[in-house]
């Protein structure tokens, strides 16, 4: 806190101050004043004084000397010579003052209760000491992935990151981003360079303390939106990449780094600058996307019951089912490529999913009427058949055209087909023996429902059919009978 100020003539302190300014943001421009000479012999009350008794009688001139003789010792140990350190900048500093407190409101420098200040405001001023200023600043950081902020006194990031190392295995001093800018309220060296990370390459800032944002634009590196910066020791930073990148990696990448050198340096100069560089400076890329996963939703099969196909046949399928969508959609956030959380934003079935759908019949097939008894021969007829050399009993029926189909394929058809029924309405649009379609039935000449025809026709206008097409016209029971 200032003091009061002295009644000796002022010296001004080139890095003056104020409380306003006890928070100037990292790269502050700072202009030293202009330093007044201090008065060799100012005008003090004691002189003035020894000239008013010049009009005294002779008779006190010894007195006089003598005072004015105490009062040059006085004056020679009141003025004092001191070092003056204000955040890093030291100056030299001639002064009466008595305390420390005196001499920081004589030299303008305002301080407050979260600075450091040695020594204390309270002590004597000696000649020949120190007085050191060190102004605390609240500086975001992250311990061991827990972010808060904390105010140091600490003149460099290397020396903040130092001070927090108790504190957790993981310290780094978070930058705050404003647009495409980035900063911290300290430096990140005081007088040497800065190691800066970003996009998988090390390069080394010469002046660390010209300020982050600075930093960057020296280096060329523009920050996205998202992207995030903070503080680390160099020697944090490289035990990382050493545990994240493979050893043929990191070989690989030495070998390149050694094979091609930055231009118009070495690469021993460039391992020496790096070495030297006791923080880094790193960038990480930061993305937040949208990601839809699918998943297959399987469709049900349904049975539906058809009172006009009979219940002794296979079921037919009306419909066949399709599978549905079932969609999910995350807000991916990766760091340098690499995933770091996962937010669900919306999951549901953005396509339903299709049924099966078989058709069965429940009708019950009517049942054979009863063969009629063949008919007697009698002897007579017989013999005298026999006699005429013919025969009395009925001549076979002519065998139906089976083209070239092998004998009995055609009831072997029949059976596949439709299970050997000549009535088989399925519902499913084909009809009879052999399963007409109304289009082919009625190309072939017939009329009215196939179903609805003798087996005769049928079989007829089916063979036909196979006459001018081929078995192709029954795919499936042609090529399991091997017609195909």
């Amino acid at each position: 806190m200032p003091g009061t100020h002295d009644d000796w003539t002022r010296v001004k302190n080139p890095f003056h101050r104020t409380a306003d300014a006890a928070g100037a943001p990292e790269g502050a421009d700072i202009t030293p004043d202009t330093t007044e000479t201090l008065a060799e012999s100012p005008q003090s009350p004691a002189t003035t004084t020894a000239h008013r008794r010049r009009r005294w009688p002779l008779v006190a001139g010894a007195t006089t000397v003598v005072l004015l003789a105490t009062g040059a010792v006085a004056y020679g140990q009141a003025r004092k010579t001191v070092e003056l350190d204000v955040d890093g900048q030291i100056t030299t500093v001639t002064t009466f003052a008595g305390s420390v407190e005196g001499l920081l409101a004589e030299q303008d420098v305002a301080v407050g209760d979260r600075d450091l200040v040695v020594p204390d405001v309270d002590s004597a001023l000696r000649g020949g000491g120190d007085v050191v200023v060190r102004y605390g600043r609240e500086v975001p950081v992250q311990v061991d992935g827990s972010q808060s902020s904390v105010w140091l006194t600490s003149l460099d990031a290397d020396e903040a990151l130092t001070t927090l190392a108790s504190r957790g295995s993981d310290v780094r001093l978070v930058a705050s981003r404003s647009g495409e800018r980035a900063s911290l309220p300290i430096r990140l060296d005081a007088d040497g360079p800065v190691n800066v990370v970003v996009d998988g390459e090390t390069k080394v800032a010469p002046d660390g303390s010209i300020g982050i944002d600075a930093i960057l634009d020296q280096q060329g590196v523009q920050l996205g939106e998202l992207d995030r910066v903070h503080v680390e020791k160099t020697e944090q930073v490289e035990a990382a990449q050493a545990a994240a990148a493979p050893a043929e990696e990191a070989a690989a990448a030495a070998a390149a780094a050694a094979e091609a050198p930055a231009a118009g340096a070495t690469s021993e100069d460039t391992e020496a600058a790096a070495d030297a560089a006791p923080v880094s400076l790193v960038v990480q890329r930061v993305k937040v996307e949208e990601v839809a996963t699918d998943a297959a939703v399987p469709f049900e099969t349904v049975t539906e019951e058809d009172a006009d196909r009979f219940k002794d046949l296979d079921p037919v399928v009306k419909q066949e089912g399709a599978e549905g969508v079932h969609t999910t959609v995350h807000r991916v956030t990766t760091v340098d490529g690499v995933e770091e959380s996962r937010e669900l934003v919306s999951e549901g079935v953005t396509t339903p999913p299709v049924n099966k759908i078989l058709v069965q019949g429940t009708k019950e097939r009517p049942k054979p009427e009863p063969k009629p008894a063949a008919p007697q021969r009698s002897s007579s007829s017989s013999s005298g058949g026999s006699s005429s050399g013919g025969s009395s009993a009925p001549a076979p029926a002519p065998a139906a055209d089976l083209g070239s189909a092998p004998a009995g394929v055609w009831s072997a058809l029949a059976q596949c087909e439709s299970g050997g029924n000549p009535a088989t309405n399925t519902g499913n649009g084909y009809y009879g023996l052999y399963q007409f379609s109304l289009p082919t039935w009625r190309a072939m000449g017939g009329s009215g429902l196939p179903s609805e025809a003798s087996a005769a026709e049928q079989t007829q206008r089916a063979q036909a059919l196979q006459a001018r097409s081929g078995w192709g016209q029954w795919p499936a029971c042609a090529r399991k009978l091997g017609l195909l």
